[in-house]
């Protein structure tokens, strides 16, 4: 163990670890909803769960045998009753924990050590790349691109309590946290509705004002005093993204009057933190000739937030150029007294402009085409035989379009309708918070070239011209075999004469989006990452070629099986044989609370990020770049990793355990996102159909995390039966993506708990799966310890190590009821008992369990 994480152990056990013992036996002795004793008596259920564990036995009989030995109940509904009841209070003790490693950040994290902007400022200096570093950050930046994908439970009024339960734990301020203990104790954690697309968006606009607002600042005014010539105000460096409001894939609550909402909400609430800022500045910049300035800007923020209809025609440009005459006073008049102040400004309006964060619109591919032959139908903008035409005489058609579609063309169907709507809204966004506000199109589901084109048409159709086309057209490529065509698609592309023209006007620069979470779903955790990485390289070939400077745009999840995990570390393994002009990714629930939801933890997270990027240039070596060989070995894996989760997906009741083992089927009843579970509303439950959240979360709940390493121990075993497994341990030393594949893999298995289900392994119809599973589990354990040489799994992550554990023991007894209440769903389904008065309250169970149960997985990001 290294002396920095020796270090942040031994934090992480005082300001962690021993606190939360200390404020557990507070909280422990609160009344809590009628039951006085709600924390003895769950104490006691967690016992009995590890040893029940120990002993084999079920979730129904350490759930029976605890009422039976520590209670006097038997009437079903007061045992019922008293289950909600152990629910509601772990939730509020994984708030507590949530709290406590917020507030434990900075004493935990070295956030000047390794990986830090301060680290990365010795290096520079030390090897005279001050030149380089100037070149790289002419155009490189990170984008953070926030998402309403719903992988975390806590309403706003909980996140407002850990925000600040944290503050009061950090100061020590023992009564205050009494009072948010109890605040917590009778704050309700569940939402009766679900929440709105305009709703989500609102929500993630607090991070924007009260995190990532402050964050970002203190980022470029660190850079900027330490590398003056190396930052372009040309470039921000830090670029925020948004979704909510925007996505509309398979989404229908999502139209263009949301869009247009959000794109005003966003407006309002970056101008409000300027507004709030320069009355910050104006008790400091008192001095003649400034104040009259600020009053200016001051009265124009004012006007277009407080007074409706108001709206002023403010412009970025206007801000800075007040700004800047405010420095000049400053630096003429006063010495430079408190220049640093309105420099910090400055910075701030040149990463958020009117903005805040780009609205990304993304859409289906399918839709597209849908809407143009409804178009080609009802006018004469589109040949009446679209429908029919070959794909290539598609393109040219929808490259050589001349006139717009009229307002008025009347569509039946709303999808279709909304669509044009929304490509026309991007421009009304653009006029009022600037072409940043919204200027890409996201295609999911893309699988050929016309698909993008079909975008392209329908922006001129709607009345954009070609040689002001100030959109981003991004497809979207998730699938394994749409991973595997991209480059042919790309190629398709660069060489279309229209489009490679449109290209030229945005800076001959194309942007791909690449989904982990479908990947995953359709792959296998190793095929996914790998298919991504070889996509990733064959494009930017195939860019490279045709001289467009390819940007890629991750869409990652919080757990390793959707993307997540170790993510600075798979940007800092990137060769030169993959485009690094920026660095994009999703990033969604709990990993927005977790990774950025302090100003801490996103100043450090969004550090860690910027430097992958920039080391990845200015101080690669041999080992970074995958040689052939080595791509040779990943291949092999990849396959034999693939052919192992496909045939566990092929097996004939693999969708029935999903639905009827696992929570699967009421995750759409957890009131936590606007967005359907399925694409489609089709009754019958089918992978392609279902979104990979729900997908990844099933197995996460059932604790067998199979997308985080199934099919990885036969591929390694596969591997030493070919004699190469040497081979392998070489490279697991030498390269940093193939690492921090298996770091990802094990924090997976780490959070996996067999015992909880091992029952299964006797059941007639699902026996073999879970026998199946568990196998590989063990297999993929054996194998990855032996590759590492490690002896237990995350053991050169201690404290994430730590966390886990004490999460998963706080979490193990509503593991234990949700599979109590799954069970005896099944036993009331098999006994064809549709009409039991209890099995409404078990559905419930099951549903409210998932909340505590995703909450305590934070650390999975």
């Amino acid at each position: 163990m290294s002396i920095e994480s020796s270090r942040g152990l031994q934090q992480f056990k005082n300001a962690v670890g021993i606190k939360f013992q200390l404020y557990n036996s507070l909280f422990t002795s609160l009344p809590f909803h009628r039951i006085e004793k709600t924390g003895i008596l769950l104490s006691l259920l967690l016992n009995m769960c590890e040893e029940g564990y120990k002993n084999k036995k079920s979730p129904t009989e350490i759930i029976d045998d605890f009422f039976t030995k520590h209670t006097t109940y038997t009437d079903p509904k007061d045992r019922l009753d008293l289950l909600f009841r152990f629910i509601q209070f772990t939730e509020r003790q994984i708030v507590l924990f949530d709290a406590l490693e917020d507030a434990a950040y900075k004493d935990v994290n070295d956030t000047s050590g390794v990986g830090t902007l301060k680290h990365l400022e010795s290096e520079i200096i030390q090897h005279g790349k001050e030149e380089e570093l100037t070149a790289k950050l002419k155009d490189f930046a990170v984008r953070l691109v926030l998402t309403a994908h719903p992988t975390q439970f806590y309403p706003d009024s909980v996140l407002g309590i850990i925000n600040d339960l944290a503050k009061a734990l950090k100061d020590n301020d023992t009564l205050q946290v009494n009072m948010y203990l109890q605040q917590l104790g009778k704050t309700p954690f569940f939402k009766k509705q679900k929440p709105t697309p305009y709703d989500e968006a609102i929500s993630l606009i607090w991070f924007l004002e009260n995190v990532f607002y402050s964050a970002a600042g203190k980022i470029i005014s660190f850079l900027k005093s330490q590398f003056p010539q190396s930052i372009d105000n040309n470039n921000p460096i830090i670029n925020m993204g948004f979704w909510p409001g925007g996505d509309r894939d398979g989404n229908p609550f999502v139209n263009a009057d949301i869009t247009l909402k959000v794109a005003d909400a966003l407006r309002g609430g970056i101008i409000k933190c300027y507004y709030l800022e320069v009355r910050r500045l104006k008790r400091r910049l008192t001095f003649r000739g400034v104040e009259a300035l600020l009053t200016d800007l001051e009265n124009e923020f004012y006007k277009n937030i407080f007074i409706p209809g108001q709206r002023t025609d403010l412009t970025k440009q206007y801000i800075i150029d007040k700004l800047t005459k405010v420095r000049e006073t400053i630096i003429y008049e006063t010495n430079g007294l408190f220049l640093h102040l309105i420099d910090h400004l400055i910075n701030k309006v040149n990463v958020f402009g009117l903005h805040f964060a780009s609205l990304d619109i993304r859409q289906e591919s399918s839709v597209h085409n849908t809407v143009l032959e409804a178009i080609a139908e009802k006018s004469e903008a589109l040949p009446k035989d679209y429908a029919s035409l070959s794909i290539e005489k598609k393109m040219d058609v929808l490259t050589a379009i001349k006139n717009p579609v009229t307002e008025d063309i009347h569509f039946t169907n709303n999808v279709q309708e909304d669509t044009m709507d929304s490509i026309r809204a991007i421009k009304k966004i653009q006029e009022a918070n600037g072409e940043l506000g919204c200027n890409r199109y996201i295609i999911s589901q893309c699988n050929s070239a016309l698909n993008v084109l079909e975008v392209y048409g329908l922006f001129l159709l709607s009345g954009w011209d070609k040689k002001s086309l100030s959109v981003d057209i991004i497809p979207l490529f998730e699938t394994v075999e749409d991973l595997h065509y991209a480059a042919e698609v790309m190629k398709t592309l660069y060489s279309n004469k229209v489009y490679a023209k449109h290209l030229k006007q945005r800076n001959s620069r194309q942007t791909i989006m690449l989904g982990f979470s479908d990947g995953t779903k359709d792959g296998g955790y190793f095929m996914a990452n790998w298919g991504i990485y070889k996509a990733k390289e064959q494009l930017t070939a195939v860019s490279r070629e045709y001289d467009i400077d390819v940007v890629f745009f991750d869409g990652r999840g919080g757990p390793p099986s959707r993307g997540g995990g170790k993510t600075h570390n798979f940007y800092a393994s990137m060769g030169n044989n993959i485009a690094n002009k920026e660095i994009q990714l999703t990033v969604q629930g709990q990993t927005i609370s977790s990774n950025f939801g302090t100003i801490d933890a996103a100043q450090f997270n969004l550090e860690k990020l910027l430097h992958a990027g920039i080391s990845n240039d200015l101080f690669n070596n041999r080992h970074v770049t995958l040689e052939q060989k080595d791509e040779a070995l990943l291949q092999q894996l990849a396959d034999e990793s693939f052919a192992k989760y496909i045939s566990l997906k092929s097996h004939p009741y693999f969708a029935d355990y999903l639905s009827q083992v696992s929570p699967l089927k009421f995750y759409s009843e957890t009131n936590i996102g606007s967005r359907p579970a399925k694409r489609t509303a089709s009754a019958k439950l089918t992978l392609k159909d279902l979104r990979a959240i729900p997908y990844v979360g099933a197995w996460a709940q059932l604790k067998q995390n199979v997308t985080g390493y199934f099919g990885v121990g036969t591929a390694l075993q596969a591997m030493e039966k070919k004699g190469k497994f040497n081979e392998l341990k070489k490279l697991y030393k030498n390269s940093l993506f193939f690492k921090t594949l298996m770091d990802n893999c094990e924090m997976a298995m780490k959070k996996s708990f067999f015992p909880l289900t091992a029952y299964l392994a006797d059941d007639p119809k699902y026996g073999e799966i879970w026998t199946t599973i568990y196998n590989e589990y063990l297999l993929t354990q054996q194998y990855v310890l032996k590759l590492s040489g490690k002896y237990e799994l995350m053991g050169d992550f201690p404290v994430d190590n730590l966390s886990i554990a004490m999460r998963e023991r706080i979490v193990l007894p509503i593991l234990t009821i949700q599979q109590y209440a799954i069970n005896n769903i099944r036993e009331l389904d098999d006994k064809l008992i549709s009409n039991s008065p209890l099995k409404p309250t078990y559905e419930k169970l099951v549903m409210r369990s998932s909340f505590g149960i995703i909450n305590a997985g934070r650390n999975s990001a």
